[in-house]
C-alpha cells in the first residue's frame, strides 16, 4: 500500500533518475517530484504503517500523526519552494543532492523508531554536503568535509544511543525518551547529544556558520530549511520538557546577537540568526507545555519560510553582484525593487512585526513562558527579539539594499527566483493574517488553550520593542557607536579547532614522521643485515642451500612476519 511507503521516498527515488533528463528539465522534474511527494502527504490518513520486522525487532517506518504531519509539510512547502528557485540552475549534482536531501528530512520527520530514523538521518547528512561542494572551490570543500564529519559523527551518537536504549529498555520506539525532572540513561544521553549537534547547540553550532555561506546560491536556501529544523521535531518529539533546554535555548537566542551584529558576511548573519531563532523553539520544547509546544512547532513552520525568504534574497544579490558582503552592498533597491521589497517582508516576519507570521508563533512561546512564571526566561527572550530586530530586521535589508550607495546596477533577480520570493512573502504575510489555519493543524488544540495572538497586550508589548530596537539602531548608527563593518574573518568557538588544535596537532605530526622514518631505517637495517648473515653462511657452506632445523626456520619466518606487519602498520 501507499501508506507503508515513507513519505519522501517519491523524492529520494526520484532523484536516482533525474541525471537521464535533459539538463533543462532536471529542475522541472525536481519540482515535480516536490509536489507529488506533497500530494502523497496529505492522502495518508492518521496512523502506523509500514512496519518492518528485522531479526526479533519491529521496525515503524511510517508514523503520521498531528505533530509529524505539520514538519512533513512545511518541508515539502520548503521543498518546493526552493525547486521553483533553482529552476535556472543547470546542475545535476545540485538537483540530485537536493531531493535526496529534503526527501530525507520528510522521511526521517515521520519515522516511528529510531533505527529508521537514523537511516534517513545519514541520508540527510550525506546528501546535503553536495550542496556545498557545488560550490566548488577549496573554501567550500574544506567546509564540506567539516559539515560531514560533525553531522555523520550526530549519527553515529544517534545509532550509539539508540542501541544502548534498547539494551535497556528492549524498545526502539521513537516516542518520548525521558519523562521531564527524570535522570537520562547513558542511551538517552547520547540521542540528545546528537539531536543537540544537529540543532546547533552552543559549542556545537559552528558548523552551521561555517558551511551555510559556503553553499551556492540555491544549496543555502535547502538547508536553511532541513536540517536544524529536524533537530527541532526530534527534541520536541523526544525530549519535551526537560528542563535543561531552557536554558539552553535561552542561551542560543542570545549569543548570536554580538557575533551577526559584527558579521560582515550577509549570509553568515543570516545563520547567527537561524541559531537565534532555533533558540526560541529549543526553550518551547524545554517548557514543554501544551501552548509551548504549540509555539514551537507554529515558529519552526513559519520561521522555514521566513528565513528560505531571506536566504533568497540575499542569494539573488550574491547571484546578480558576485558578493554577500556588507561593505561592498548599498543601493540595490534601485537596481533590484522587488527582491528589496521580498527581503523586508522576510526581516519584518523574522523580527515579529504584526501581520506577519513570526509574531503569531513567537509570541505562543513568550505567553507560554509567562503563563509558567518564568520571569528571567520571559526578559531575555524579549532581550532577543530586540536583537534579531536589529541584525536581521534592519541589518540585512538596509546594508544590502539602502545604507550607501556602492554603484551597483544590475539586473533584477531572474523571473524563477523573483517567483519562489513571492511564494515565501504571500506565505509570511497569509500565516500573520489567516493564523487559524496554521492552528488547527498544530499537536494541541487552541481553542482548548484559550489563546488568541491579536490582543492589545500582545500587539502594543511587540511594537514597542520593536520601535525601540529600532531607535536604538538609529542612534547608534547616527553617533558613530554602531560597529563599522568591515572586511574581516570573525572567529567563534570554531578558533578551536581552526586555529589552536593545527598549532598544537603540527608538532605532534612532526615528531610522529620523524619517528616514523627512524623506524622504518631501523627496519631496513634489520632485513639487510639478516640477509647478509645468510649470505655469509651459503658461502662457508659452499652450497646453494643449507639445511635448516624446523625451530630455527620457524624463528625467522615470526621475525619477518612481524617486522613486515610493524612496516606496514607504520
Amino acid at each position: 500500500m501507499m501508506h507503508d511507503l515513507p513519505p519522501g521516498l517519491i523524492m529520494i527515488v526520484g532523484a536516482i533518475f533525474i541525471p537521464f533528463f535533459p539538463r533543462f528539465l532536471q529542475a522541472w522534474f525536481a519540482l515535480a517530484l516536490s509536489i507529488a511527494s506533497a500530494v502523497m502527504l496529505l492522502l495518508i490518513p492518521e496512523g502506523t504503517y509500514g512496519n518492518l520486522q528485522l531479526f526479533d525487532v519491529t521496525l515503524n517506518m511510517v508514523r503520521i500523526d498531528t505533530l509529524s504531519r505539520c514538519f512533513a509539510l512545511v518541508f515539502h512547502i520548503a521543498a518546493i519552494v526552493s525547486a521553483i528557485y533553482a529552476l535556472h540552475v543547470r546542475d545535476t549534482t545540485q538537483h540530485v543532492a537536493g531531493m535526496l536531501y529534503a526527501g530525507g528530512a520528510i522521511a526521517a520527520c515521520c519515522a516511528g523508531d529510531l533505527i529508521t530514523l537514523f537511516v534517513f538521518w545519514e541520508l540527510t547528512a550525506i546528501s546535503s554536503v553536495f550542496l556545498i561542494w557545488a560550490s566548488r572551490n577549496e573554501p567550500a570543500y574544506r567546509a564540506g568535509m567539516r559539515y560531514l564529519i560533525i553531522q555523520v559523527g550526530s549519527g553515529v551518537l544517534l545509532l550509539s544511543g539508540a542501541i544502548l536504549h534498547y539494551a535497556d529498555t528492549g524498545s526502539l520506539a521513537f516516542d518520548l525518551l525521558v519523562e521531564p525532572g527524570e535522570r537520562m540513561s547513558t542511551g538517552v544521553l547520547l540521542i540528545f547529544l546528537a539531536f543537540g549537534i544537529k540543532c546547533a547547540f552552543p559549542l556545537m553550532h559552528n558548523w552551521l556558520q561555517d558551511s551555510y555561506p559556503k553553499a551556492t546560491v540555491t544549496g543555502t536556501v535547502f538547508l536553511s530549511a532541513f536540517t536544524t529544523k529536524l533537530a527541532v521535531y526530534s527534541l520536541a518529539r523526544g525530549f519535551a520538557g526537560t528542563e535543561i533546554l531552557i536554558w539552553i535555548g535561552v542561551t542560543m537566542t542570545l549569543f548570536p546577537i554580538m557575533f551577526a551584529v559584527i558579521e560582515n558576511d550577509l549570509r553568515k548573519v543570516l545563520a547567527y540568526s537561524l541559531n537565534n531563532q532555533l533558540g526560541f523553539m529549543v526553550v518551547g520544547i524545554g517548557i514543554g507545555t501544551e501552548l509551548a509546544i504549540n509555539g514551537t512547532v507554529a515558529h519552526a513552520f513559519c520561521h522555514i519560510i521566513y528565513k528560505a525568504l531571506l536566504f533568497m534574497s540575499m542569494g539573488a544579490v550574491l547571484y546578480r553582484t558576485g558578493t554577500a558582503k556588507a561593505t561592498e552592498l548599498g543601493g540595490l533597491h534601485k537596481s533590484m525593487p522587488l527582491t528589496t521589497i521580498f527581503c523586508i517582508i522576510g526581516a519584518g516576519s523574522i523580527s515579529g512585526f504584526p501581520l506577519l507570521s513570526g509574531f503569531i508563533s513567537k509570541s505562543m512561546i513568550l505567553t507560554a513562558a509567562a503563563e509558567e512564571h518564568m520571569f528571567v526566561v520571559w526578559i531575555l527572550l524579549l532581550v532577543a527579539s530586540a536583537g534579531v530586530m536589529e541584525h536581521s530586521g534592519i541589518k540585512i535589508p538596509f546594508f544590502a539594499f539602502f545604507a550607501h550607495d556602492s554603484g551597483w546596477r544590475v539586473k533584477e533577480a531572474p523571473w524563477n527566483m523573483l517567483l519562489a520570493m513571492g511564494l515565501a512573502s504571500a506565505l509570511c504575510i497569509g500565516l500573520g493574517i489567516g493564523y487559524q489555519y496554521l492552528y488547527k493543524i498544530l499537536p494541541y488544540d487552541m481553542h482548548d488553550l484559550h489563546y488568541e495572538p491579536y490582543t492589545v497586550t500582545h500587539v502594543v508589548t511587540q511594537l514597542q520593542l520593536l520601535l525601540f530596537a529600532a531607535l536604538a539602531f538609529v542612534v547608534l548608527i547616527k553617533t558613530g557607536v554602531y560597529p563599522e563593518e568591515m572586511a574581516a574573518i570573525n572567529l567563534d568557538s570554531d578558533w578551536v579547532y581552526r586555529r589552536l588544535l593545527p598549532t598544537i596537532i603540527k608538532p605532534v605530526g612532526q615528531a610522529i614522521v620523524a619517528t616514523d622514518r627512524w623506524v622504518r631505517g631501523m627496519g631496513r637495517r634489520v632485513l639487510q643485515g639478516a640477509n647478509e648473515s645468510f649470505e655469509e653462511s651459503f658461502s662457508e657452506q659452499g652450497a646453494v642451500g643449507r639445511t635448516w632445523t624446523t625451530s630455527a626456520m620457524a624463528v625467522w619466518a615470526a621475525i619477518i612476519l612481524g617486522l613486515c606487519l610493524l612496516l606496514y602498520y607504520l
